[in-house]
């Protein structure tokens, strides 16, 4: 009996210490799971994303965010954000709903000042502003059948003010080769950028695995189902929307990388968000595609 606690507190150990060389890294481009900052130790990470897509013309939207990560405990991560973006949006809409009878297409999009405008092309870039982070991980899958954390995020721009909530669920498998995540989010934002504010709930599920292929490298894919509601209850549902793609990671004791991509395979729209929806997509805060890159460096 004594021998069989010893190899189990071996086995733990071993992976604890594994865990700990490469702790705080994300193998994932927009799921979040439960690998934190050890206690004292930071991060620095710069993420840039890529919205590119519409039913016609141009829309390349680029948000980057400069982070930095601190393990205030062994299970609690506190993060700040300092939050970019660029957009150019051109005749990039084609609902008739949104745009005049006299126009074949106009310009709108997510950041795009305006409801919708007639003017043949919209740019805008500068510093959007802070966001704040905290994520709490209650049990540790490397220890545990079923890892679950909290996540708490508030945000307050120019484009939007937000407050966003996640309850992480992670499992691994094969010697932690294997990593499942699924994220349960709930965001209450107000966009600002348009005539008047919009008030909206989302509920999304985002989740996906990773596997690691080889030593410091991990393949895998992700999915997110999303949803709009108009104002902050769930009273009218607005949009509903797929994505699915690929990432892959590398990572080694000095810094790691992320890359992943997701297409939209189909969306709808209903009122009072009806007029963002054209080609069985939804456009308003998405794109046909979306790129992520990921950079972490421990110090």
């Amino acid at each position: 009996m004594q021998s069989t606690k010893l190899i189990k507190s071996i086995i733990i150990s071993s992976a604890i210490v594994g865990f700990a060389a490469h702790a705080g890294e994300s193998n994932f481009g927009w799921v979040y799971g439960l690998d934190l900052q050890p206690k004292g130790k930071w991060e620095i990470e710069q993420r840039l994303q890529l919205t590119r897509g519409h039913a016609s013309g141009t829309y390349d939207y680029w948000q980057g965010r400069s982070e930095v990560e601190y393990g205030l405990t062994d299970n609690i991560q506190l993060a700040g954000y300092l939050n970019t973006y660029s957009i150019q949006s051109s005749k990039n809409y084609t609902n008739p709903d949104a745009c005049s009878e006299s126009l074949s297409s106009c310009t709108g999009g997510y950041g795009v000042s305006g409801a919708f405008v007639a003017d043949p092309s919209y740019s805008a870039k500068g510093i959007d502003g802070v966001s704040l982070e905290a994520i709490w991980r209650i049990t540790n899958p490397l220890t545990s059948p079923v890892g679950v954390g909290v996540y708490f995020e508030p945000t307050f721009g120019r484009l939007k003010d937000a407050i966003e909530t996640r309850l992480i669920v992670q499992s691994n498998f094969l010697d932690d080769r294997l990593q499942l995540v699924g994220n349960l989010v709930l965001e209450a934002e107000k966009l600002k950028f348009d005539e008047e504010p919009i008030e909206e709930i989302v509920l999304d599920f985002v989740g996906g695995l990773s596997y690691r292929v080889a030593p410091n490298w991990s393949l895998g894919f992700e999915y997110r189902f999303h949803n709009d509601y108009d104002g902050f209850s769930f009273a009218s549902q607005t949009q509903r929307a797929h994505f699915i793609g690929p990432n892959i990671h590398y990572a080694n004791k000095d810094f790691w990388v992320t890359m992943a991509m997701r297409t939209q395979i189909g969306g709808d729209c209903w009122a009072p968000g009806d007029a963002e929806c054209s080609d069985g997509m939804v456009w308003d805060s998405h794109g046909r595609n979306e790129y992520m890159l990921k950079v972490g460096v421990p110090f």
